[in-house]
């Protein structure tokens, strides 16, 4: 079997874009008005990307454990703003709760597999800490997203009850509960569906990269089982961590629910 990553050249690369037309032409076609983002979406792709290709390249060879740390909060800062915009409710001091709580997911599941599945050496080797705990904080951005949009449209949709609830004597958090459990089952929902399909009908990122690496099949396929797995934990961890975290911005501070009339 033969193994190594296959190079692909520069103008094997930008030569690839040619499949973003597709996209174009149907926005085009259709009169989308999408055309405009496809071109900018396929530019920072390209940007982002090889600029992140050049800095691991220098992390890899320069690594100390304060460089690793530094690259974590930056890809952690950057998801806290890309997830607290998807959020679609209005709702004030969410970037510390969700800086938070994707911090202590990735950094503790990453830790755990590093650590205890790929025995890193040492326990900082950016070559497996920063691209785990970079799969860690996409998926958790994204679940943490869904989590809270749902919670907050959730807490919305039974405003007459959470009133009531808070008059009759509950406190914050019982009223709030059962919408932080459909958050919570909301926010799990994408990476455990994801597991059902991986194998029969997707072969997904982490093993698909191995194979085209030359990898054995069954290494590949356990190395994608361990992800799937620490995915999974890191998403729970993250979301149920940021639904206890913001659901009191729906209450005073004296634990009355805050209605849409009496909202600042």
């Amino acid at each position: 079997m033969s193994s190594g990553v296959v190079e692909i050249g520069y103008f094997e690369l930008f030569a690839a874009s040619a499949l973003m037309l597709v996209a174009g032409l149907v926005s085009y076609k259709l009169e989308l008005g999408q055309t405009k983002r496809i071109a900018v979406s396929t530019a920072r792709c390209f940007i982002q990307l090889l600029a992140a290709g050049f800095v691991l390249k220098y992390l890899f060879e320069w690594q100390t454990w304060w460089l690793v740390l530094l690259a974590l909060v930056f890809m952690i800062s950057a998801a806290t703003q890309i997830a607290t915009s998807r959020v679609k409710s209005e709702i004030k001091g969410l970037v510390p709760a969700v800086f938070i709580s994707l911090f202590v997911s990735s950094v503790t599941v990453g830790l755990i597999v590093v650590e205890g599945v790929v025995h890193a050496e040492p326990w900082y080797n950016a070559r497996q800490l920063v691209p785990i705990a970079g799969m860690i904080i996409g998926n958790a951005m994204s679940a943490i997203a869904v989590a809270i949009d749902r919670l907050f449209s959730d807490m919305d949709s039974r405003s007459d009850e959470m009133f009531t609830l808070v008059a009759l004597g509950a406190t914050a958090r019982e009223a709030a509960f059962p919408s932080i459990k459909a958050a919570i089952g909301a926010g799990m929902t994408p990476v455990l569906a994801t597991m059902s399909a991986a194998g029969i009908v997707t072969i997904p990122g982490m093993m698909s990269g191995q194979l085209l690496a030359g990898a054995d099949p069954l290494a590949a396929a356990k190395y994608q089982i361990v992800v799937m797995l620490m995915l999974s934990a890191a998403n729970t961890i993250a979301i149920v961590m940021a639904c206890f975290l913001t659901y009191r911005r729906r209450f005073s501070a004296d634990g009355y629910y805050l209605d849409k009339g009496i909202r600042e």
